[in-house]
């Protein structure tokens, strides 16, 4: 593994991995805006602590140089290669915060630390010049409930209110010292908009017996396509507006599919199959129902089950204040999607011109049962969203 989208990618498929173990509905989150937070914790850690982060994330197997001068002291005490990884996400934020015309993505990093505690200058100044975050303080020991509300006023700005009450009631007391948040939001047109005139009121199979009436939306155009033959699933993907973000869908061929191709499911294979070598463009028959989820989680388990034990317990985060007082108590991810005739739009606390050959026979590509599906960054290659549609 050499880049920090891979280490995305199997850390996305791990969580899904985890979280389809509780959930049999659907699910949606952002594999990023997790790492997102995750990283700037792994920014301030030591030890064990450290290595099981980097671990859980993937970071350990990312390799390759630290341009831009981070030095054993500036980054970390554990070498090189953490170094790069938080240099590679300077890059890759950088490059995902670029303002477009075409769509709407914003990533907002932050952290809120308990004003009458003594963080380390220079674990806020790298924070800042590796996440592009910026450090708050807050009361947590006299107005825990305020400080709450400011935090949870501060996401929903960033994710057009999508994403509200991040934090329950009640979150945090006068022992939190360090809370870090990492918002996105994105809203993007399809590069071929589908005609609401032909969206129409159609089945969609839940299992083998049951189905539910949803808007089935459709189109014929040329997409990127491909056939597992082997697996009887096809992959699409269906760019938004100047093709700098796409939605890939992995629909099973058999109504109940699904299971199979997710437990056959692994990060090298969806690398693979949705390597632009392995997907042509061809004439496509797609149906896509309007869909929208809305889902949140509390990680805590999930992260202690894929490796991640010490952050909650016998912590060593002295990176971020020179001691070991410090211990993770939570980590929450609530995130939206909602996709239309228009386009997509998801938030989470992140023109061709076609020349048509003459009557070829278009492939159908009807998700008309449930499918995988996630939203990335094409330039490099990132999984900001990803999720399974069971019920539309």
């Amino acid at each position: 593994m050499s880049s920090l989208s891979e280490a995305n990618t199997h850390f996305a498929i791990d969580l899904f991995q985890q979280i389809r173990q509780l959930k049999q509905e659907n699910i949606f989150y952002s594999p990023f805006s997790i790492t997102s937070a995750l990283a700037m914790t792994s920014l301030g850690a030591r030890g064990q602590t450290a290595s099981e982060i980097e671990k859980v994330l993937h970071f350990n197997g990312i390799t390759g140089s630290t341009k831009g001068g981070a030095t054993k002291d500036s980054v970390s005490h554990r070498g090189e290669n953490s170094g790069n990884v938080h240099h590679q996400f300077q890059n890759l934020l950088t490059e995902i915060k670029k303002p477009s015309d075409a769509y709407e993505l914003k990533v907002a990093n932050r952290l809120y630390g308990e004003k009458s505690f003594a963080f380390l200058q220079e674990y806020i100044d790298n924070v800042k010049k590796f996440y592009l975050a910026s450090a708050e303080s807050a009361d947590f020991v006299h107005a825990s409930e305020e400080s709450r509300k400011k935090i949870n006023s501060w996401v929903e700005t960033q994710t057009n209110e999508k994403i509200k009450e991040l934090f329950p009631k009640d979150s945090f007391d006068s022992v939190t010292v360090l809370v870090l948040v990492t918002a996105i939001y994105f809203k993007g047109k399809w590069l071929q908009e589908f005609k609401k005139e032909n969206t129409v009121q159609e089945k969609f199979w839940l299992n083998k017996e049951t189905s539910k009436s949803v808007q089935m939306m459709k189109q014929t155009t040329f997409l990127n396509f491909t056939l597992l033959e082997d697996m009887k699933v096809k992959i699409l993907e269906i760019p938004y507006k100047c093709k700098e973000l796409s939605m890939v869908v992995l629909l099973p061929d058999e109504v109940d599919g699904l299971q199979k191709l997710e437990d056959q499911l692994t990060a090298e294979k969806l690398i693979e199959w949705t390597s632009p070598q392995n997907m042509k463009e061809g004439l496509v028959d797609l149906h896509l129902p309007r869909f929208k989820v809305e889902e949140s989680y509390d990680l805590k388990d999930t992260l202690t089950a894929l490796g991640m034990v010490a952050a909650f317990n016998n912590a060593d985060f002295s990176g971020m204040t020179g001691t070991r007082d410090l211990v993770v108590s939570k980590v929450v991810h609530k995130s939206y999607v909602e996709v239309n005739e228009e386009g997509t739009e998801a938030a989470a606390a992140t023109g061709i011109e076609i020349i048509r050959k003459s009557g070829p026979i278009p492939d159908t590509f009807h998700c008309d049962h449930p499918f995988l599906f996630f939203i990335k960054h094409n330039k490099t290659n990132t999984i900001l969203f990803y999720g399974r549609v069971s019920s539309p």
